[in-house]
């Protein structure tokens, strides 16, 4: 039985591909509901758009009924603490070295 590394290589780098999706979907997806939250807006409202929006177009439609730079300065907030409460929760994204 020989050991295979560039299969092992491939196995890892597609786990930590998933690994690092999700954690930015998760991120994405509370800045969405800290977002709505600070600008009195529906929070599923806003998480269900990201399936179909990327945050910048989300971001423009807000500004159209808000002031943009208050939009964008909840959006930056609410990034930070979002990202804040996930490595908190599942740990820090980056990925596991080898050695």
């Amino acid at each position: 039985m020989a050991f295979d590394l560039q299969k092992m290589l491939h196995r890892k780098g597609e786990f930590e591909s998933a690994r690092l999706d999700a954690f930015a979907f998760r991120v994405r997806a509370r800045t969405m509901r800290g977002l709505a939250d600070a600008l009195g807006r529906d929070a599923d409202e806003l998480v269900r758009r990201i399936a179909a929006s990327d945050d910048d177009a989300i971001l423009d439609d807000l500004a159209a009924d808000h002031d943009a730079a208050a939009v964008d300065a909840a959006y930056v907030r609410a990034h930070v603490a979002a990202e804040r409460e996930a490595i908190a929760e599942l740990g820090d994204p980056t990925p596991v070295r080898l050695a």
